[in-house]
């Protein structure tokens, strides 16, 4: 007996359970628009930007005149829209490359997104309109060379002088930190970890760009070096003392890797399917053969629940119930899910699938980083495990 049944619609291999009809005609026009952009803008470049190791800044206008920059905080010219449209909105630049997805991610959640919380109303009106168009780039400066995944024990010092503050230390692995025009920086100060808006042209400021990188190439990854900065008391964020503030800020980026990296794993399955049906061997597709079609099984089955999972995660958020750990959840199941699509499609493609002809082996290695940051894999799988069992093992 045959258990086929005819469907109702075509079956699309890109979108097997129809998960857009679960999507409103806002996020759908969000998400064909962000998905044209990276047709048009992104993949016609993206091979020559990630092979000479460099991001356009020109393009930061772009995607500020598209909404893009900070377009789920409200006001101060941003676009005030769900944490779903921003999470599509992610998934398509991640599809074009992570690098564009961490460049809206960091401007949006790491630098807008304390300001925006936490600042005073002369910060919002002085710094957000301006990073909302694009025109001024932001980083996020928490992460040092020996305090990452515990930023607790962070060395960056904010000490009184009269009534200005003086910054030093150091600040590794900052996204945007090369081209930025501010950077939101963490430091101790006496009564706590405090955030300072330090304009990038201030003296005793230098950074130091990170080279010879074989992941994330399509980003600008730098060292922030303090040395003596100057800051007026107008620069210290007013609103937040503690290690929640910036814990706040990666919980926001985070929730934009839950979706990005979906973007990746399906770039990588749509590349290895149209192989699959176009490379012959033994005088047929590769895609002819059981071992081929399982792996594209698998891959459409992970891409399909962890669209599932962020769609679920992005409702709750808006609807102001989700928790950190779930961000842990998405962030720890699906980035590890793309990271397998990477490497299975990389397999079907053979030797073409390590050239820049193909997105793959690009993505696979892009994935190897964003495993890592916002969060290593461990880190999150430890919160989780806290949520469960009311036990913290990382202490």
């Amino acid at each position: 007996m045959s258990i086929a049944t005819k469907p109702s619609t075509r079956l699309d291999p890109s979108d097997f359970l129809d998960i857009a009809s679960l999507l409103s005609e806002e996020e759908l026009l969000i998400r064909d628009t962000v998905r044209g952009f990276v047709k048009d803008r992104v993949l016609p470049g993206i091979e020559r930007w990630w092979e000479e190791g460099v991001f356009p800044k020109e393009v930061a206008r772009e995607l500020g005149e598209l909404g893009l920059l900070g377009m789920h905080l409200q006001g101060y010219g941003c676009a005030g829209a769900s944490a779903v449209s921003y999470g599509l909105a992610c998934l398509e630049l991640e599809a074009g490359d992570s690098g564009f997805r961490s460049f809206v991610s960091v401007q949006g959640s790491l630098a807008m997104f304390p300001i925006h919380r936490y600042g005073s109303e002369e910060q919002k009106q002085q710094w957000l309109p301006g990073m909302a168009r694009g025109e001024l780039v932001g980083c996020f400066g928490l992460t040092e060379p020996d305090f990452g995944s515990d930023p607790a024990g962070m060395r960056a010092t904010a000490n009184k002088r009269g009534s200005d503050w003086v910054l030093n230390g150091n600040k590794l692995w900052i996204t945007n930190g090369g081209i930025s025009d501010l950077a939101v920086v963490w430091a101790r100060a006496e009564d706590g970890i405090r955030g300072f808006i330090v304009p990038t042209g201030s003296r005793g400021y230098s950074i130091r760009n990170i080279h010879r990188k074989v992941s994330l190439r399509a980003s600008v990854t730098s060292e922030l070096i303090l040395e003596d900065v100057v800051l007026p008391e107008s620069a210290a964020l007013p609103g937040v003392v503690g290690l929640k503030g910036p814990l706040a800020c990666l919980n926001e980026a985070r929730f934009g890797i839950i979706w990005g990296a979906l973007g990746a794993a399906r770039a990588c399955y749509e590349a290895a399917l149209d192989y699959s049906k176009t490379r012959h061997q033994f005088g047929k597709p590769i895609g002819a053969f059981q071992l081929t079609q399982r792996k594209l099984v698998e891959m459409l089955l992970e891409i399909n629940k962890g669209t599932l999972l962020a769609l679920h995660l992005g409702r709750m958020k808006d609807e102001g119930r989700i928790a950190a750990q779930h961000v842990s959840v998405g962030k720890l199941n699906n980035v590890r899910a793309a990271l397998e699509i990477a490497r299975e499609a990389r397999g079907i493609l053979g030797a073409n699938g390590i050239t820049l002809e193909y997105p793959v082996m690009r993505h696979m290695n892009n994935l190897e980083s964003v495993f890592t940051y916002e969060g290593t894999n461990e880190i999150h799988t430890l919160a989780i495990g806290e949520a469960i069992t009311g036990i913290p093992a990382y202490r």
